[in-house]
C-alpha cells in the first residue's frame, strides 16, 4: 500500500499532521512518525530507519535558516555531532538485533522519559537569563573546552537514541543542554537542531546498508513534516500555554500506551504487530 501513489499521498498527509503536532508541541517529528508508520504494519526497525529521512530533512531546513540568520552555534553543534555520529551507528546496529516487541516497549519507555524531560525543560525555561551572556543567570560563563565533557556525553546519548529509535535526539539534548550547560531554550534548540543533521545522516547510512530504509515513503513523510512544522509553529501563538501542555501530555501518553500494547501483543502473538495491512 505504501509503495503506491495513493500511499505516497497518504504519507504526505500523515507527515503534514505529525509535522504540525511537532511544531505545535515542540517535540521531534521522529517521536511521532515512528508509531504512525507501525500502524501500517511496518516492522519497527524499518519505521525507525524511514523516520530518519523526515528527521534529517526537517533539521536541515531549520539549520540552514539558523545559519543564514547567524543564530547557529556551529562549534557546539559540531561537538555534539562528532560524538553522536559514532553512537548513531551503534544504535542502528542494536535496532537490527533487538526483537520488534522489545523495541516497541523500549520506545514506549522513551516517550515516558520524553514527557518528564520536556516538563523539566519548561521548568528550566522559567529561570532568569543574563542578557550579557545568554545563559541562565546562575550559570557561570564557560569555554568550549570546559563544556567538552557534557557536550560529549549529551552527544553520545543522542546518537544512540537517534540510531535506535529514529528520533532526532533533540527531545533529550535540549533539556540536558539547558540543565548542564545553562543554555536558553532557543539556543539549545538551535544547537541541537544543527547537531541532528550529521547524527541523522550517520544513523540513516547504517540503516541503508542494512536495507531497512523505505526511501519514497520516507521522503513523502519528510516533505509533509517540513510543511506541517511551519503550520504548527504559526498555530502555537494562538493557543494558550495550558492548552498546549495538555495536548502534549495526552498525545504522548496515547503514543506510549499504543507502543506498550504493540510490544505486549508482539510477545503474545508475533504476527500481530500492526493494525493496518502493509
Amino acid at each position: 500500500m505504501l509503495e503506491t501513489p495513493v500511499g505516497w499521498v497518504l504519507l504526505l498527509i500523515v507527515g503534514t499532521v505529525t509535522g504540525t503536532l511537532s511544531g505545535l508541541l515542540g517535540i521531534g517529528g521522529g517521536l511521532l512518525m515512528v508509531p504512525v508508520l507501525t500502524l501500517f504494519g511496518i516492522p519497527l526497525v524499518q519505521a525507525t530507519a524511514t523516520s530518519l529521512i523526515g528527521v534529517l530533512l526537517s533539521a536541515l531546513s531549520g539549520s540552514v535558516q539558523n545559519l543564514r540568520t547567524g543564530d547557529l552555534n556551529w562549534r557546539s553543534s559540531l561537538t555534539l555531532a562528532l560524538f553522536g555520529i559514532m553512537t548513531a551507528q551503534l544504535g542502528a546496529w542494536m535496532g537490527d538485533r533487538i526483537p520488534d516487541p522489545a523495541l516497541s516497549l523500549a520506545f514506549a519507555g522513551l516517550i515516558l522519559v520524553a514527557i518528564q524531560l520536556i516538563t523539566l525543560k519548561r521548568t528550566l525555561q522559567k529561570q532568569p537569563i543574563d542578557p550579557a551572556t545568554g545563559l541562565a543567570a546562575a550559570a557561570p560563563a564557560a569555554t568550549l573546552r570546559q563544556l567538552l565533557l557534557p557536550l560529549a556525553l549529551i552527544g553520545l546519548l543522542a546518537g544512540v537514541l537517534s540510531g535506535l529509535f529514529g528520533v532526532g535526539g533533540g527531545v533529550v539534548m535540549v533539556p540536558l543542554q539547558m540543565l548542564f550547560l545553562g543554555e536558553t531554550i532557543k539556543a539549545a534548540v538551535r544547537t541541537s537542531l544543527g547537531a541532528i543533521v550529521p547524527i541523522a545522516i550517520s544513523g540513516l547510512a547504517r540503516h541503508a546498508l542494512n536495507q531497512n530504509v523505505l526511501w519514497i515513503p520516507g521522503i513523502c513523510l519528510g516533505l509533509g513534516g517540513i510543511l506541517g512544522a511551519q503550520l504548527g509553529t504559526r498555530m502555537l501563538p494562538k493557543l494558550g500555554d495550558r492548552t498546549v501542555n495538555r495536548l502534549f501530555r495526552l498525545f504522548l501518553l496515547a503514543l506510549a500506551v499504543y507502543m506498550a500494547i504493540r510490544g505486549g501483543r508482539g510477545f503474545l502473538a508475533p504476527a500481530a504487530v500492526g493494525f493496518l495491512p502493509s
